[in-house]
């Protein structure tokens, strides 16, 4: 049976209403459009739904049955509108982001707080994923944004901004001489203990790659699995570590590390921030892309130089 629900609805506002007058004006309509689509449902169905009356209408025992299924119906229609209008309006959603370690730790945190206190209605997920699988997630929809390594995007994702990664060397209170003079790599790693992230990880590839650039063979004596143990390793005088340099701003300025200068420039690396292309955005994946870019350092649609 193939009946159009603008007449659903013609009946619902009637029965609400008591009169077909009355439901002409909350309709935007005059009485007889209301009356001819009542009769018109009415002829579809079969049945008679309304007694008319002088004083104006009343439900049949077969309207009072449609009545209670359209209602439901329309109470979820409008439960649908209004959830959408939250949804617009960020007082409710859902967020989902896969990042490295990398940017959880340097990037995301700050600016999740920020949206969070925003936009508390919103539910925030994030998955500390690599590369290869923020990829196969962003295409499977399983998440709204990806942060990647530039260097492993694939065509068919979008690129909707970059962050800029620099890498340095640090010591603590033990090595803190070193803070003075640039210094060749290769008397750094012959005279003092490097301290490194892990093999199979895109920080150590990259620095790994530097070294042999310089032509310096490096033997880390320790390989660690986070920054954040390269950063301790540093503060309890175990050498030099390797960081990104956002991650240590804050004990750089209270000098529980110092940075090492050396004479050759450790290459700048990106992140891509990208989202599956011709794929609509979620209102709360939008908002934290605008927020991203408003409150950070972070280049959105162009590489930051």
């Amino acid at each position: 049976m193939n009946i159009n629900h603008e007449l659903y609805k013609i009946f619902y506002i009637t029965a609400k209403a008591g009169s077909m007058s009355k439901a002409a004006k909350e309709l935007f309509t005059s009485q007889p459009a209301v009356s001819q689509s009542v009769k018109l449902l009415e002829s579809k169905l079969g049945e008679q739904l309304f007694h008319r009356k002088a004083q104006g209408v009343a439900l049949t025992q077969e309207g009072k049955i449609l009545f209670q299924y359209v209602e439901q119906s329309y109470e979820l229609l409008q439960a649908a509108e209004r959830k959408f209008g939250e949804l617009k309006n960020l007082t409710a959603g859902q967020l989902r982001i896969s990042a490295s370690t990398t940017a959880c730790s340097s990037f995301l945190m700050q600016h999740l707080e920020t949206y969070s206190i925003a936009y508390p209605g919103v539910e925030i997920y994030i998955k500390d994923q690599s590369t290869r699988t923020t990829i196969k997630q962003l295409e499977s929809g399983e998440i709204d944004i990806g942060i990647i390594n530039a260097a492993g995007k694939p065509d068919h994702l979008k690129v909707i901004g970059e962050i800029e990664i620099q890498d340095c060397f640090v010591v603590g209170e033990r090595f803190k001489g070193l803070r003075g003079r640039p210094i060749a790599l290769r008397e750094l790693t012959e005279n003092y203990p490097m301290n490194l992230l892990q093999k199979g990880l895109n920080t150590r590839t990259h620095i790994d790659n530097f070294f042999a650039s310089c032509g310096v063979p490096v033997m880390p004596k320790a390989e660690l699995s986070t920054m954040e143990l390269l950063i301790e390793f540093a503060k309890k005088g175990f050498g030099v570590s390797c960081v990104i340099e956002d991650f240590v701003r804050e004990d750089l300025e209270q000098r529980q590390l110092f940075v090492v200068p050396i004479q050759e420039k450790i290459p700048k690396r990106f992140l891509s921030i990208v989202i599956k292309n011709n794929f609509p955005l979620s209102s709360a994946a939008q908002k934290f892309i605008e927020l991203f870019n408003q409150d950070s350092d972070v280049s959105i649609g162009s590489r930051k130089r």
